[in-house]
């Protein structure tokens, strides 16, 4: 019992740290019950997150103890700034798409669809099963980051691992096109998609903001009468840009990608509704009415930031009656899941959307 007592006293110790675990944990145990004693908000102590080992790979371990971006907090005050923010952003991004198309056998052409910058990823070897099928993507980024090449990474994974072809959207962003410009393009260049394969033969997927933005277009295509993709992969996605939701607050410094509403990601929130409401539906699609909705694959990780994001839009799709599977990776934060081209855990989560997507795609 002693040694056992020890392990525990020593196992609180990783975790808790500041000034109430020097009283020992009893004295910390009842000042937590006297904070937390009435109905409400709950109150939790300083203390620090070691880097999970158990069942984590070497690669996603590597990423989960990176420190913040030095670009988390940053405050652009024109568009002189914005630009210069997001260039240098995705110059870092664009740097790694040569060696993702090597190493996952893809060739990447530059297109204009509808009007609408686009990349076409295929890759060298297509399954038989998937010759009819066509995948259309929108980049994540908050809606300002990654034009250009530095929108393929995860278009390039998803076509790697599942043997799909791919169109990726180079959206229009601001600060020089706020809403709807993004969603605009998106839907220009669903229309003419629906041209080049059968409906029930295509999906949608994104990251991020393009996880928001895919429940937006499929939303706005239920509205606008438009044929539906078979199915969905909304990514960890931004469906409620207002900083709403359960982890925006408790994975609030954890997150070690987005960090904090606060920082550039909540000006970036702003910058793109320009003045719109914040709950409108093709902002945040969370309040969009889910009926009908095709099947959905979900990803998230314990310390994203939108993870409640990603459960709120579960939930809310499951209580529509619509299919639809949740991943979440232990210990990863923002979008993590899809960070690393040589990490199992990236491997394992474009394997499970390319799976969702063979259940439900059409084949001829």
């Amino acid at each position: 019992m002693i040694r056992s007592s020890r392990l525990l006293a020593a196992a609180f110790a990783v975790v808790i740290a500041g000034p109430a675990w020097a009283q020992g944990y009893d004295a910390l145990a009842a000042a937590q019950a006297a904070a937390n004693a009435k109905p409400g908000a709950r109150s939790a102590p300083g203390h620090v997150i070691p880097v999970p080992t158990n069942e984590v790979s070497p690669q996603a371990q590597a990423l989960i103890g990176n420190p913040y971006p030095p670009t988390f907090n940053a405050d652009p005050k024109n568009a002189a700034e914005w630009h210069a923010l997001i260039d240098a952003r995705a110059a870092l991004a664009a740097k790694n798409v040569p060696a993702m198309k090597e190493k996952f056998g893809v060739s990447v052409e530059a297109k204009t669809i509808a009007g609408v910058k686009a990349f076409i990823v295929t890759p060298k070897v297509i399954p038989l099963r998937n010759r009819n099928r066509l995948l259309v993507h929108v980049h994540g980024g908050g809606y300002v980051f990654g034009p250009g090449e530095a929108a393929l990474p995860e278009a390039i994974l998803l076509a790697g691992f599942g043997g799909f072809k791919v169109i990726s959207v180079d959206y229009r962003m601001p600060p020089d096109a706020p809403y709807p410009a993004a969603m605009d393009d998106a839907m220009a260049v669903w229309k003419e998609a629906v041209k080049m394969a059968k409906p029930k033969n295509m999906a949608i997927f994104g990251t991020s903001t393009g996880g928001a933005m895919t429940l937006a277009m499929v939303l706005r295509a239920k509205a606008e009468h438009l044929p539906l993709p078979a199915a969905m992969a909304p990514g960890t996605p931004w469906s409620d840009i207002a900083a709403i939701g359960d982890t925006y607050t408790s994975n609030e410094w954890v997150d070690n990608v987005l960090v904090t509403w606060n920082g550039w990601l909540g000006k970036a929130a702003l910058l793109y509704a320009n003045g719109h409401d914040l709950k409108d539906p093709q902002i945040s699609p969370i309040y969009g009415d889910f009926a009908g909705l095709p099947p959905a694959i979900l990803t998230s990780g314990t310390r994203d930031l939108f993870l409640s994001n990603t459960v709120r839009t579960h939930r809310k799709l499951r209580r529509a009656g619509v299919e639809a599977e949740l991943n979440v990776y232990e210990g990863q934060s923002h979008a993590q899941y899809g960070a690393d081209m040589n990490s199992p855990e990236t491997k394992e989560a474009f394997t499970d959307i390319a799976r969702f997507f063979d259940k439900h795609l059409g084949v001829k």
